[in-house]
């Protein structure tokens, strides 16, 4: 019976690169020059912590991250910001997280737009991704593009294509 998965995950190499990018960026801007701006991306907890002094620098460091996530083909979707915090003195901590895996709200919502749409599919929740089952592969394309113009707020991608 052919099937396929629907996975949301970002490529770690490609986000270490779009990443490591915006630093060289921000290092060679004017207006960042005599800046204590820091960048880091830890791999293990998929979190960006930027650290700048004013809320303009904030904001310029977090749009140069988008632009690169842009230029390596990487959804900004899956970034998650948090809130300001105060770091020591008068510099400004900002934890953004990385999306990966589907949480369950975003699953259910898939598989009761799948089963709306009226295809003759089966839809299944399996941990962090969606499995879908059907008889012709003609439905399985049919669910990818009803899934394509719907915005489920993360990047979805359509991986384990099988007959």
């Amino acid at each position: 019976m052919p099937s396929f998965d629907i996975v949301s995950k970002i490529d770690a190499q490609t986000l270490d690169n779009a990443i490591n990018n915006a630093k060289k960026e921000i290092l060679n801007r004017y207006d960042f020059n005599d800046s204590k701006s820091t960048v880091d991306l830890d791999k293990k907890t998929n979190e960006i912590t930027v650290v700048t002094e004013n809320d303009m620098r904030l904001k310029a460091i977090i749009d140069s991250i988008i632009s690169r996530m842009v230029k390596q083909g990487l959804d900004p979707n899956s970034l998650e910001t948090g809130k300001d915090h105060y770091a020591s003195g008068n510099m400004i901590r900002k934890e953004i997280k990385i999306k990966e895996g589907i949480d369950k709200e975003t699953a259910k919502k898939i598989v009761k737009k799948i089963k709306d749409s009226g295809a003759k599919v089966q839809a299944s929740i399996m941990d962090d991704q969606v499995r879908v089952q059907g008889k012709k592969i003609d439905d399985l394309q049919a669910v990818i593009s009803l899934c394509r113009t719907e915005d489920f707020g993360q990047p979805l991608q359509y991986i384990n294509m099988r007959n």
